[in-house]
């Protein structure tokens, strides 16, 4: 399958710091469908931590980012973007998006998993 999204905005980030990462369409309107954000630790499965549904625009978050994280769309940038607040170690993790049907489908139903982009929190 192709890379339809491509991930930006990792870095390294100390304690209580934030993040926003960016999820860009690569000739694939995002606009379309829902935008999921996971995360995979290293050693762990990669989970879900949000998505944004393209029917309604309503938001969805793990109870472990939930009132940390916020993701938004940008339609007229084609991009989806994930803020990050109160940043701790065990956010720390390779970041992807995905395009779904919808927010309640496990992982993203079209294309590939992309690169994602590295974050790490540490002091």
């Amino acid at each position: 399958q192709l890379q339809l999204v491509v991930e930006s905005g990792g870095g390294l980030v100390q304690p209580g710091g934030s993040l926003t990462l960016s999820c860009a369409g690569s000739g694939f309107r995002l606009d379309y469908y829902s935008i999921g954000w996971y995360r995979q630790a290293p050693g762990k499965e990669r989970k879900k931590v949000s998505c944004i549904s393209s029917v309604d625009g309503s938001t969805h978050y793990a109870d472990s980012v939930k009132g940390r994280f916020t993701i938004s769309r940008d339609n007229a940038k084609n991009t989806v973007y994930l803020q990050m607040n109160s940043l701790n170690s065990e956010d720390t993790a390779t970041y992807y998006c995905g395009a779904q049907t919808s927010c309640l489908s496990p992982e993203p139903d079209f294309g590939s998993w992309g690169q994602g982009t590295q974050v790490t929190v540490s002091s």
